[in-house]
Formats: structure tokens, sequence, C-alpha cells
């Protein structure tokens, strides 16, 4: 995992080569604000943490929730961050397939200093993810959408961060 990592792009890398929905990439990046007892805890995690992220930029979850694990990575001194686009490896979403069947993203990896798969978060909040599965599967796009964005709005990341922190105190 290593080699794809290294080869991976950083967050800003991959921010130059979104297409489509550019400008709200861009916002959502540069209003996340992480909580600096979230920045404490993580300081007393020992080692450094890697986080590879699949996404593609056509995807509202990804839009929504890379730019705020991204800062997380941004602030923490011992996190790092790479993405790679989902389609271009399939071998890896495969292994992180959402209930067994769905290559739903973004899908974020956790390595530890070693590049060895500590676990692995994604692709929405558990309660964003828990209505989708059994109301929001039913509804047509533009109705899910609009659930969505308002989860999202005012939400403002917390719950991806506070999951992407459970995922990791359970590795340390």
């Amino acid at each position: 995992m290593r080699e794809r990592y290294m080869k991976a792009l950083t967050f800003l890398e991959y921010m130059e080569t979104v297409e489509q929905n550019t400008e709200l990439w861009k916002q959502i990046y540069e209003r996340v604000e992480i909580a600096d007892e979230v920045l404490q805890e993580l300081q007393g995690c020992q080692g450094k943490w890697y986080l590879l992220v699949l996404s593609e930029d056509w995807c509202s979850d990804a839009v929504n929730l890379v730019p705020v694990v991204a800062c997380l990575a941004r602030d923490a001194h011992n996190l790092d961050l790479r993405v790679l686009a989902r389609d271009e490896n399939l071998d890896i979403m495969d292994t992180h397939l959402t209930n067994g069947r769905s290559r739903s993203i973004p899908v974020v990896i956790l390595l530890d200093e070693d590049f060895v798969e500590k676990g692995w978060w994604g692709p929405r909040p558990g309660p964003i993810q828990k209505w989708f599965m059994e109301k929001g599967i039913n509804m047509t796009s533009p109705e899910r959408s609009k659930y969505t964005r308002r989860y999202y709005a005012k939400d403002k990341g917390r719950t991806t961060v506070s999951e992407i922190m459970d995922l990791i105190r359970s590795a340390s």
C-alpha cells in the first residue's frame, strides 16, 4: 500500500484536477474549522497516520466530506492525506465496498507508519448513511440531494471528524 500511497495526490494536488463542483470543493475546504480539542487529542495518538482517500470530483458526498478530512490532516501534526481516483483504483475500491456490494465514495483508509491498513471509513457519516439506507434509497435523486445538502450544511463536518477520530482511537 505504501507505493500506491506515495503515488497518490495530496489534497491540494487533487484540487487542481477537480473539474466538477470546483468552487464548492474550494469553499468547503476554506470554511472547515477543526476543533482544538480534536487536534489536542490527535497529539496524544502515538505515531504517524496516513489517510488514503478514494474519491471522484462528481460525487456530492465526496465534495462535502473529503475537504473536511483534508482539513483534519492539514491541521494535525501526525496525519497525512493522499487522494486516489476511485475509478482508476478499483482493486482498492473493491476491498472497501459499502455493504459488501457498492462502490460508494468517499472511502478513507487508515494506514499506520508501516502502511498497514488499520481500518476504513465511508461513504457517509453514520446518521446520513442510516437515513440513506432506510429512506433516501427510495427517493428521487433531487429529493435525496436536497436532504443530504441540508444535513451537510448543518453538521459542518463535525460527525465526519468524530467518526474518523473513532477510527484512529480504535487503531491506536
